[in-house]
């Protein structure tokens, strides 16, 4: 169920991967995501030079206007004035411009990340996700790339357009007063070393801190999927306390990186205002010396505010940076991330038609999460086009993984898998799969429409071959009665229906799917001795011309397959019809007592 969460507060990821880059260098790698749109970049940044240019050069005309306001005509000041509204407009439309320009760029990059992960995450195997829990996989698309977002759509160009105010009003400073500029670069160093050291250490809590909320967000993901359970065994106490820790660490990690920009903000606020003042000071003396005119004065202070105002911006904004690059760096690690199992640079082809005869040959397989424990030991074993092969034996004997390396969710530890004898590793999935039907132990529905989850089997499907696969897995039925038919929304994970209306519909999807090879997995567990029998008689005329693989422990099932197969601890330890496994005894013929005759008994 869920998963403790850590005693003490570390955050999920690891550290060493939070400390690995320092700088916004992880900011690079969202440049492929943003050079298809070099238009709208281009766009964003001449609006954005524009706007910081314009705002450059109304001091001088402020200047102008103090300057002559005793010496000039009303006429002349009169266009000063006229002047100054028309570089306010056009700096309104240009930024108005940057805004539109930049946050477009930020919602169509964004869009396209989120693609790219999911993509990449849809297409994994499942040993990935025996690793990552699916919830922190979903913070990642969501919460992520929304702080990639804010900096794409807003951050960036504001930084950008803070600079050029601050290089411009910089040099503007040095033409209008050498002397007071002078004073003023003596507070860069004491402004610039506080952002770098509490930069460095905001960039670290920042990522602790997405850590954390990746964490929260897939505990409660994994208790809310089996809320059902949770609440049948009492568990919500438990869960509510475990989830409130996972939240109060992702709190503590957000406190420690508020409080330490907070900090960062005011160190550099204070040292810039602080600094002016002073300066301002002097230039008030030279004022009244003759050395400097009012007006020169008046720009010095207003190139001051904006160049100090410029810097606060790029303090705040640097914080957003920071964040930004260790939400980066966790999409990143996703995208990047190396799947066990991958498709072949130059894939064969299958015969066509696939005649589905398979083959295992000295199959050995242990799970990641449990590498030394053998599921599979040294398995061979062949089946033949259109034979159905029943596989039996204890719980953990290996009957699901057999299912699974033939769909090659996992890739044998040593030996091959063949598919009419081509081996599954030189075969795309996607090719191969198409050819394989699958009905799981735990069938999924999907929130959709029940028309729609049957037609998951093969999307091209028309009503009428949904409606007629729905009626050989005696699914038709019930079906019908739903409020809205076959388009009654069936909620998610299916919980408007009972278990074996839920096993019922999917074995409806494998039915509409009409594969050469067919996986049944427990198929018929939940289902009523009637509803079996219905089944039953849909799943012999489905795997007839059809190599059909049974996991099952119903002896209706099991005595009419070709051939069993009896598994214990990976290995096969016998083959053959019922009726001679049964007379040479061993394990079958204990199985074959304790579920099968018995369960006839009960009966």
């Amino acid at each position: 169920m869920v998963q403790p969460t850590p005693s003490a507060p570390q955050a999920p990821g690891q550290k060493d991967e939070r400390q690995k880059s320092k700088k916004l260098s992880s900011l690079k790698a969202l440049l492929p995501f943003v050079k298809p749109y070099r238009g709208l970049v281009l766009g964003a940044l001449l609006a954005l030079v524009t706007t910081a240019v314009v705002s450059l050069t109304l001091p001088l005309a402020v200047r102008r206007v103090v300057d002559n306001f005793y010496t000039k005509d009303a006429q002349t000041l009169d266009l000063y004035f006229a002047a100054a509204l028309g570089i306010a407009a056009l700096l309104a439309v240009g930024t108005g411009l940057r805004y539109a320009l930049v946050t477009r760029l930020g919602e169509r990059v964004v869009a396209d990340i989120r693609k790219a992960v999911f993509d990449r995450v849809i297409g994994m195997s499942p040993a990935f996700y025996e690793k990552v829990m699916t919830g922190e996989v979903l913070s990642r698309i969501t919460t992520d790339t929304t702080l990639i977002l804010s900096v794409i759509g807003s951050s960036v160009s504001i930084a950008l357009r803070n600079l050029l105010i601050f290089v411009g009003g910089l040099a503007l400073m040095l033409l209008t007063s050498a002397k007071l500029t002078g004073l003023v670069l003596l507070l860069v160093p004491a402004v610039i070393v506080p952002i770098l050291v509490l930069g460095r250490k905001l960039r670290v809590l920042s990522r602790e801190n997405q850590d954390w909320i990746a964490a929260s967000s897939g505990n409660a993901s994994e208790a809310l999927s089996a809320v059902q359970t949770v609440q049948a065994f009492t568990h919500e106490t438990a869960s509510r306390g475990q989830f409130a820790d996972v939240t109060e660490h992702s709190f503590d990690a957000a406190r420690r990186r508020i409080s330490t920009r907070a900090i960062m903000t005011v160190i550099v606020i204070f040292l810039v205002f602080a600094g002016i003042v002073g300066v301002l000071w002097v230039g008030a003396r030279d004022v009244r010396a003759g050395d400097m005119t009012q007006g020169a004065l008046v720009q010095f202070v207003i190139y001051s505010v904006m160049v100090a105002g410029g810097v606060a911006a790029l303090s705040e904004i640097w914080g957003e940076l920071q964040r930004a690059s260790g939400a980066t760096e966790r999409l990143v690690e996703l995208l990047r991330s190396e799947d066990s199992v991958k498709d072949p640079a130059t894939p064969k082809a299958l015969p066509d038609p696939v005649e589905g005869r398979i083959a295992l040959d000295n199959v050995s397989f242990a799970y990641p999460s449990r590498p030394g424990t053998l599921a599979l030991d040294e398995v061979s074993l062949k089946i033949e086009p259109g034979e159905t092969v029943a596989f039996v034996g204890p719980s953990g004997a290996g009957k699901t993984t057999i299912i699974q390396m033939l769909l090659r969710f996992y890739d044998p530890s040593a030996g091959r898998i063949l598919l009419d004898d081509v081996d599954l590793s030189d075969l795309r999935r996607d090719d191969f799969r198409k050819s394989v039907s699958l009905v799981p132990q735990d069938p999924v529905i999907f929130a959709a429409s029940a028309r729609e989850n049957i037609r998951f089997g093969r999307p091209a499907a028309t009503d009428d071959e949904i409606e007629a696969a729905a009626r050989a897995a005696a699914a038709h039925e019930f079906i019908s009665a739903l409020p809205d038919g076959y388009d009654s929304y069936l909620g998610e994970r299916g919980v408007m229906l009972s278990g074996g209306q839920k096993q019922r519909i999917a074995i409806a999807r494998a039915i509409l799917r009409d594969a050469p090879v067919l996986l049944l997995d427990e198929a018929t567990s939940a289902l009523d001795a009637e509803s079996e029998r219905a089944v039953q008689k849909a799943v012999d005329r489905l795997s007839a011309g059809r190599t059909t693989l049974i996991v099952a422990h119903r002896l209706a099932t099991v005595k009419k397959a070709d051939r069993i197969v009896v598994m214990d601890a990976g290995r096969v330890v016998a083959t053959g019809p019922h009726d001679q496994l049964v007379a040479e005894g061993g394990l079958y013929a204990r199985l074959a007592k304790l579920q099968f005759t018995e369960g006839i008994a009960a009966e």
